[in-house]
């Protein structure tokens, strides 16, 4: 049922992304939204209601911006959560061209709606939590927005380079994309190109929408997958340790579906094998494609690739269930096991039209679990643990994170399938507070919660 009006979530404005995290550390996990406009701040008032805080917090903004993808992140590793925001362009819709106004405005010979080429580009936002819930912009001091030309959409943290410190890549349109790498004294440094991460393997910038990681190799490391625009390929980057990636998207198999549009993504094990597979949405940006009559739709299927467990993909979207078969202009993805069975579900964000949930249709044949954080010397949402998890001799790897997709947030609880293991061997936790935790012999099958320290 519609509970936004019981919760005090009502509002008016043109929404872009959202992300969660408990900022205050009450034990209530608060909600952020982004806006062309004024973003909000709703703070859960001990999981009754929401208010919106975002004047008292200090995240209101000295003009309007085109507020896109979000993250909490504990940056320096006091125990609250600091707030990425990334900014797409500099907008005002009474300066802005109309369609076939000028060559930006068009495609395949047809007027459309204009950019992001030929607008202004505007800068990303740091917010520090200073501890008594209220924010500081230190955008400037922290580096963050240093980098100029870039139009940022969606936001992924991550320990890339594996130095026990947050950092934040951006999926970037038509521009290079941004690996802000934390140097652990306040600032970050932008080392895209230098890391193997701002182009496609032809070196060139391509149109980044939706982005997730995750270890899909089984070798410890988080690698970026990286949705584009039609015609170019979906951009698998995978980190060979330390933050050093190589794009390695054809090698994968991940390059066949390029008259595609890609925007939510997420790795996720739907088989419960223990090997992490690929799901992205897809839908054009432009209505009037469909006049073209060629093999590109405004709305057009999802894509599920299962994961052989060597490095590569398969696409088995065509075997999947009739949900792959159906066509939507989809942009937002988020996932988690809503009914605790196991088998995770998607929720998708479509345009003009009613969201989709994806929930299987039988549950997958590998045990399970999911582990449900709590820090205490860490922020209490967890955000930024790491996870290792092995059973009958299989390591998996997972970290908490918040945002991330396309301007979306998925469980912040961690789900890994098992495969045919009966027990978990250990499941080993480095916490944000830099405290380390373990557990060994436990039962499969269920939710498991684990407070940092207990």
């Amino acid at each position: 049922r519609d509970v936004t009006d019981a919760l005090g979530l009502r509002s008016s404005g043109w929404a872009q992304g959202v992300c969660t995290g408990d900022y205050d550390n009450d034990g209530f996990t608060d909600l952020f939204v982004t806006y062309w406009g004024a973003n909000h701040l709703y703070r859960n008032v001990k999981g009754k209601h929401f208010e919106d805080v975002s004047g008292a917090a200090h995240l209101m903004q000295s003009r309007v911006r085109y507020n896109t993808g979000c993250a909490f992140v504990d940056v320096d590793g006091d125990g609250f959560l600091d707030l990425f925001v990334a900014n797409y362009v500099k907008f005002d819709p009474a300066a802005t061209p109309k369609p076939g106004a000028n060559p930006y405005c068009f495609y395949r010979g047809v007027a459309v709606n204009c950019g992001p080429r030929g607008l202004p580009f505007d800068r990303n936002l740091l917010y520090h939590n200073d501890g008594d819930g209220t924010f500081s912009d230190i955008s400037e001091s922290s580096g963050i927005a240093e980098p100029e030309g870039h139009y940022s959409l969606g936001v992924l943290t991550g320990d890339f380079n594996e130095d026990g410190l947050p950092d934040i890549y951006v999926a970037c349109d038509q521009t290079p994309s941004l690996l802000y790498i934390n140097k652990g004294n306040g600032k970050f440094e932008e080392e895209a190109v230098m890391r193997g991460v701002a182009f496609d393997q032809n070196g060139k910038a391509t149109s980044g929408m939706g982005v997730d990681a995750a270890d899909y190799a089984g070798d410890g490391h988080l690698s970026i997958f990286r949705t584009n625009f039609s015609d170019e390929f979906e951009t698998l980057y995978h980190n060979r340790g330390r933050g050093i990636f190589d794009e390695v998207t054809l090698e994968a198999g991940l390059g066949q579906n390029t008259r595609y549009v890609g925007w939510g993504t997420g790795f996720f094990d739907f088989n419960n094998d223990g090997w992490k597979d690929l799901f992205l949405v897809n839908g054009h940006a432009f209505p009037e494609v469909d006049s073209l009559h060629i093999d590109i739709h405004y709305k057009d299927r999802a894509i599920l690739y299962e994961n052989l467990c060597n490095g590569k993909f398969r696409d088995i979207s065509a075997n999947a269930g009739t949900a792959f078969a159906e066509k939507h202009s989809s942009r937002g993805a988020a996932f988690g096991d809503i009914d605790n069975d196991g088998a995770v579900e998607i929720a998708i964000n479509n345009q003009n039209e009613a969201p989709s949930l994806l929930k299987q249709a039988s549950r997958p044949p590998g045990h399970w679990v999911i582990l449900n954080l709590t820090g205490t010397r860490s922020n209490r949402s967890a955000i930024g643990a790491r996870v290792k998890l092995i059973a009958s001799g299989h390591a998996q790897y997972g970290e908490v994170r918040s945002g991330g997709s396309y301007l979306s947030q998925s469980d912040l609880r961690l789900h890994f399938g098992l495969g045919a293991a009966q027990r978990i061997d250990v499941i080993q936790i480095s916490w944000p507070s830099g405290s380390k935790q373990e557990l060994r012999n436990q039962a499969c099958n269920r939710v498991l919660a684990i407070t940092e320290g207990e």
